[in-house]
């Protein structure tokens, strides 16, 4: 079973930044196989996709964090880290690590317990 435990949140003021991490563990030495993502849910909104990285290396954003998050990927550690900058009080969520396997007819995905991004003065 697959496991992802996420890291990084906190407080911030605008403009700030902060760093989230993802550490996925019970892959098999499979986790360069999977598409990583970072999804956030702010309260009273559907959770939604804001950065994503597949195995080839290509990469999502959201239009509404283009310009100031980084998504990156380290396949010898089994982590996905999500580098946000300029952040806007809009950004409030809890963050989500995302883990996706798709083959011909199965599909495995995975997510972590959360982690909360706060952008207040």
């Amino acid at each position: 079973q697959v496991q992802l435990v996420e890291s990084g949140g906190g407080l911030v003021q605008p403009g700030g930044s902060l760093r989230l991490s993802c550490a996925a563990s019970g892959t098999a030495d499979t986790f360069y196989a999977y598409t990583m993502g970072w999804y956030r849910q702010a309260p009273g909104k559907q959770r939604e996709l804001v950065a994503s990285i597949t195995s080839s290396g290509r990469l999502n954003y959201a239009n509404s964090v283009k310009g100031r998050f980084t998504i990156s990927r380290d396949n010898a550690k089994d982590t996905v880290n999500l580098q946000m900058n300029s952040l806007k009080p809009e950004d409030t969520a809890v963050y989500y690590c995302n883990a996706l396997l798709e083959g011909f007819i199965t599909r495995d995905e995975y997510w972590g317990q959360g982690t909360q991004v706060t952008v207040s003065s």
